[in-house]
């Protein structure tokens, strides 16, 4: 579930990293951690005169690549935040995903945008309601948020709608657009 803030006429949507995957991220830290370590161990043996730095850089080098090979994507996983800001003075949107100090943004114009959607997703196990930011046929629409219960998504995009002034509509149990 996402939360909401708004200050000054921006709303920042942050969506949150699923448990899992930071859950995920741990072996990973840790196998490129002992593999890490054990660089570390070679190169003070070899540093120190019990060893031969040219008989022992091939390993080295494969442990420091399968190290850091292992390593990033388990930073990624961990650091991985990705939020949703909307700024109603500049009709802006900015996507942001971050990664640790990596940021990729993505800038959308607000007015490409003209009503919020809620929709599912057909799963009769687990529905989840998905609060959309949608515009004219060809615009990407921006998933703002997901809920599992539908009047918790209708009070969100009624609330976003009222900020942002856009109409929300209730697509849950209609047909999809056929793609033309």
């Amino acid at each position: 579930m996402a939360s909401a803030m708004s200050a000054d006429g921006t709303i920042r949507i942050d969506r949150p990293m699923p448990w899992i995957g930071r859950l995920l991220s741990l072996p990973l830290l840790a196998a490129s951690a002992y593999l890490l370590w054990n660089v570390g161990l070679g190169l003070r043996q070899d540093l120190s005169g019990f060893g031969r730095l040219a008989d022992d850089w091939v390993p080295v080098l494969v442990f420091a690549g399968l190290g850091l090979a292992v390593g990033i994507p388990g930073l990624i996983l961990l650091t991985f935040r990705y939020f949703i800001v909307l700024n109603e003075k500049q009709r802006q949107v900015v996507i942001t995903r971050q990664f640790g100090l990596l940021n990729i943004r993505s800038l959308r114009n607000l007015s490409g945008y003209h009503l919020i959607s809620i929709t599912d997703d057909c799963d009769p196990e687990l529905t989840m309601y998905d609060v959309n930011l949608c515009g004219n046929k060809g615009t990407t629409p921006i998933t703002l948020s997901s809920f599992t219960k539908r009047e918790d998504a209708n009070s969100f995009a009624n609330e976003l709608g009222r900020a942002l002034k856009l109409p929300a509509r209730d697509y849950v149990g209609t047909e999809p657009d056929a793609d033309e």
